[in-house]
């Protein structure tokens, strides 16, 4: 398969003029030179230096991802959170994006209600409010209220957002395919994957009806939680494009000052948003992945509100498990069985070294031995697992990455409500106690009647099934298809050596037929034209064989 640099990408013009306006961002950064050191210039052919300042890569990278909107603002929080991936000051600074753009107009706005909801905003609601609470890339906050004087929010998608993402993640599907191909850092990282869950989750975030259903499915986790409130989604007012729920009231978790006027201890703040994410992640398996200090408000009592529901994650039961297991290991200072789980959790690349990984393990377990619980940081656990990461080309699966951002940002929510917090020494108990319960007589019980009820399903299943597979095989419609890695590259290489090959005999083959043609008389009457021929003949076949040459020369370098 040839790359798709060879020939124009795409067919759609304003995909191609987005194209080039993505390109011309990029270059006005001074980011033209950090592609060329990648060896990503084939594949920019339209970076050229700008007229704008050039600050460092990692802030240009920035700046450019914010001048290009919604999917490369989000782009970059997504790569903010891979630092498996990225070097530390990439990661840094693409953690200091914000996701704000001008207001949709009014008259957008009313467009966009009265599409959906089947009247205008002043007929829907017994009060809206035209100035946005707040107004970002995909869509704006509008304050209103229902005919029952319940106060609301009103969420409405920005006009041609969609079109916008699509075509966007068109061109960095494009870009990643080329990467994954020609770069080492492609060979190296499985973009492709990456670049889907993206896709996938970006295109959830666009659809308010699925925002609902995610704060719906929190809302049911913590009923019976007087500590945490989840806004009520209104359906009768909520589409794809519009959503509707319950106003958040409160103090925002960063206002200490407020905080301390209301009499909320600080403490409490803390300890309860530590204990809603160890049940998101250890008893739900789902988990508001975006908690910045904005979308959290602390009530009187100390409940914690939250909002924004666009951003989720999901962690199987498996997934949980090995976590676990590997939080264990490394307070009991295992590396080897920490480095297993870890792999077991996917955290393995194309030229993952076991030894080597299970060593630097050992070393910064080593620098932590002797310590107790209270005193290790696990933002700076997670940094360094991460660089150790990067370090060796492994690829942490994307709800790990996200997962452990959360963890980051919550014990930073944590210190920052309360310096003394020390968040491991807070979640350990509950982390061991969770643990105990999943290996109890009762749960193995349970496991081994799961397992049971499993292989009595499939013992009923297996001789129809199997009947179904014979009758394939007798018909020839079984087909066996192997894929083996690397088998297309060498397939290509293969291909350019057959081709060279055949060349090399044309260009003989024609160098021959020269000499022969020198030879042959009786041919009076024409030697003036014959000898132009012939010379032209020389001269095509010297640029052939010089070009064979070059070719020959270019893919051994390869």
């Amino acid at each position: 398969m040839g790359s798709p640099f060879a020939r124009p990408w795409f067919t759609d013009g304003n995909v191609v003029k987005r194209s080039r306006h993505v390109a011309a961002v990029f270059a006005s950064y001074g980011l033209s030179a950090l592609a060329h050191r990648n060896g990503l210039a084939a594949a920019t052919p339209w970076l050229r230096p700008g007229p704008k300042r050039h600050p460092k890569p990692a802030e240009g990278l920035r700046l450019a991802l914010g001048e290009l909107g919604a999917t490369f603002i989000k782009l970059g929080q997504t790569l903010s959170t891979r630092a498996d991936l990225l070097p530390a000051d990439f990661v840094t600074e693409l953690a200091k994006l914000q996701d704000s753009a001008p207001p949709i107009s009014l008259q957008a706005v009313v467009e966009t209600i009265t599409a959906d909801l089947g009247a205008p905003p002043d007929q829907v609601f017994a009060r809206f409010e035209t100035v946005p609470l707040a107004s970002a890339s995909i869509g704006q906050v509008h304050a209103a209220t229902l005919a029952d004087g319940t106060e609301v929010v009103v969420k409405v998608r920005r006009p041609g957002v969609v079109e916008e993402v699509e075509r966007d993640l068109e061109i960095i599907e494009r870009l990643a395919q080329w990467v994954q191909k020609h770069t080492a850092f492609g060979h190296d990282v499985d973009l492709e994957p990456l670049v889907a869950e993206f896709a996938y989750t970006l295109r959830n975030e666009l659809d308010y009806v699925r925002e609902g259903q995610n704060a719906e499915r929190l809302a049911e986790a913590f009923a019976d939680d007087a500590r945490v409130w989840i806004p009520r989604i209104h359906w009768d007012f909520t589409t794809e494009r519009v959503l509707t729920l319950d106003r958040v009231g409160g103090v925002k978790v960063s206002d200490l000052a407020a905080l301390d006027r209301v009499g909320v201890p600080r403490r409490t703040v803390a300890e309860n948003a530590v204990r809603m994410f160890l049940h998101q992640l250890l008893d739900v398996g789902f988990f508001h992945a975006d908690p910045h200090p904005g979308n959290f408000f602390i009530q009187p009592d100390g409940a914690i509100a939250v909002v924004d529901f666009g951003m989720v994650g999901r962690v199987s039961e498996r997934v949980r498990n090995h976590l676990l297991r590997a939080g264990l290991a490394a307070v009991e200072q295992d590396a080897e069985t920490l480095c297993e789980e870890l792999f077991a959790l996917g955290v393995a690349g194309r030229r993952a070294d076991h030894a080597a990984f299970t060593r630097d393990l050992d070393h910064m377990l080593g620098r932590y031995q002797g310590r107790s619980i209270g005193e290790l940081s696990a933002a700076a656990v997670t940094r360094e697992l991460s660089a150790i990461a990067f370090r060796h080309r492994l690829q942490l699966p994307g709800e790990l990455a996200l997962l452990m951002r959360v963890v980051t940002m919550s014990e930073g929510m944590g210190l920052t409500l309360d310096p003394d917090f020390r968040y491991l020494e807070f979640a350990s108990p509950i982390i061991r106690a969770r643990w105990k319960q999943d290996h109890s007589l009762r749960a193995g019980v349970l496991r081994v009647g799961r397992a049971a009820a499993d292989a009595a399903e499939l013992g009923l299943e297996l001789p129809r099934r199997t009947g179904r597979l014979l009758s394939r095989v007798e018909r020839g419609d079984l087909e066996l298809k192997l894929r083996l890695d690397g088998l297309e590259r060498l397939s290509l290489e293969l291909e350019g050596m057959t081709n060279r090959l055949a060349l090399a005999m044309v260009l003989a083959a024609s160098v021959v037929a020269l000499a022969v043609a020198l030879g042959v008389h009786g041919l009076r009457g024409v030697e003036r034209y014959l000898s132009v021929l012939f010379v032209l003949g020389f001269v095509f076949s010297l640029a052939f064989g010089g070009w064979l040459l070059a070719s020959m020369w270019m893919a051994r370098r390869r």
